[in-house]
């Protein structure tokens, strides 16, 4: 089932978490590039990148495309496109914009819309689905990986039991909403598509400490991984999840496991 959003902000987010996020965000650009296999993007195609952050997957499907091809990115968070606008060249471009609101672009624009991890993010899935859907060209593709709530990443574990450690239990509410696998079907097909595949995918990361993987997830949240918590709270959250972690430490680091629903569809050439 899909479920909703708690307080997602868009305010959290600072130049700082942007910057960390550009460091880190090899992480998101690994699993993306999965995502735009599945895609079989073409030379000459025209692509939206919907929730593009800093722009680095985007820069890589500008080189999928060519000179005949053109690779739009949007974001919400300014302080991301300032830092993606430094990749733009003559056939990738980015702009803020959110994906509830693609009205800066007109119907059957595209031939390819992806979201790399931007969906559970998304307050109105339908909404922003029925924008991709709409911008795409009868025939087009569109793409995406979200969490999946029957498989929750391995970090959400050990961070409701820091937060039992700290003494703070039942303070965090988790803002992102994913979807399973008949619940993307069903909001893929009410969007006007006709699904594809859609495969649960096991993604293995490695942090190199704590303080690392703190870093990883407030970027990648911008700013919403802890909202809500005092600094003092925050420093006892972290010496309590980094004792919990100690049990999964390798030779490569922390090693924890994610997990990504990918799944493709197809607007039909009828539409």
């Amino acid at each position: 089932m899909s479920s909703a959003n708690a307080a997602v902000s868009f305010q959290y987010d600072t130049p700082e978490l942007a910057d960390a996020y550009e460091r880190a965000g090899v992480v998101q650009f690994n699993h993306g590039q999965v995502l735009i296999e599945r895609l079989r993007i073409a030379p000459g195609e025209r692509v939206l990148d919907v929730g593009a952050g800093t722009g680095r997957l985007a820069a890589y499907v500008a080189e999928l495309v060519g000179p005949a091809g053109e690779v739009v990115g949007i974001d919400p968070l300014g302080h991301r496109i300032a830092i993606a606008q430094s990749r733009s060249g003559a056939n990738v471009r980015f702009a803020t914009g959110q994906a509830e609101d693609l009205s800066a672009f007109a119907d059957g624009s595209f031939d390819v819309v992806y979201l790399n991890s931007v969906l559970h993010w998304i307050a109105d899935k339908p909404r922003a689905l029925a924008e991709a859907h709409r911008v795409l060209r009868p025939g087009g593709r569109i793409g995406l990986n979200t969490k999946d709530p029957s498989k929750p990443h391995e970090i959400r574990g050990f961070i409701q039991t820091a937060l039992a450690d700290a003494g703070l239990a039942g303070r965090r509410r988790d803002p992102q909403g994913g979807s399973d696998g008949a619940a993307l079907q069903v909001l893929l097909e009410e969007a006007g598509f006709r699904p594809g595949d859609s495969v649960l995918h096991t993604i293995v990361d490695f942090h190199d400490n704590v303080d690392d993987l703190l870093t990883w997830s407030e970027s990648s949240a911008f700013g919403n991984f802890l909202s809500g918590f005092s600094p003092d709270e925050r420093s006892h959250i972290r010496a309590a999840l980094a004792a919990r972690l100690e049990s999964r430490r390798t030779p490569d680091g922390l090693r924890l496991e994610r997990y990504l629903r990918f799944a493709t569809a197809v607007k039909p050439a009828a539409s």
